[in-house]
């Protein structure tokens, strides 16, 4: 199936602000969504590297702020 996969990059990271918490001084979120969103996200410098051990990933600073201006546009 065709898709925007920019649309679906957009929803994830709104979803990742949902699912977001502070720790350690960084915002982090559960990584429990499509690999592949994730790999773009990363390429995008809006999250870290998901292929790793942990089970979340870190949003940057700019993926932070980005998730809570998707998620306020999308889901209001």
């Amino acid at each position: 199936m065709d898709y925007d996969k920019n649309k679906v990059d957009e929803m994830v990271l709104a979803l990742l602000h949902l699912t977001s918490f502070h720790s350690a001084g960084s915002v982090r979120a559960w990584k429990s969504h499509d690999w592949d969103t994730l790999d773009r996200l990363f390429e995008k410098d809006l999250i870290s590297d998901p292929k790793s051990k942990s089970k979340s990933v870190v949003l940057t600073e700019d993926g932070a702020r980005k998730a809570e201006e998707l998620f306020r546009k999308l889901c209001r």
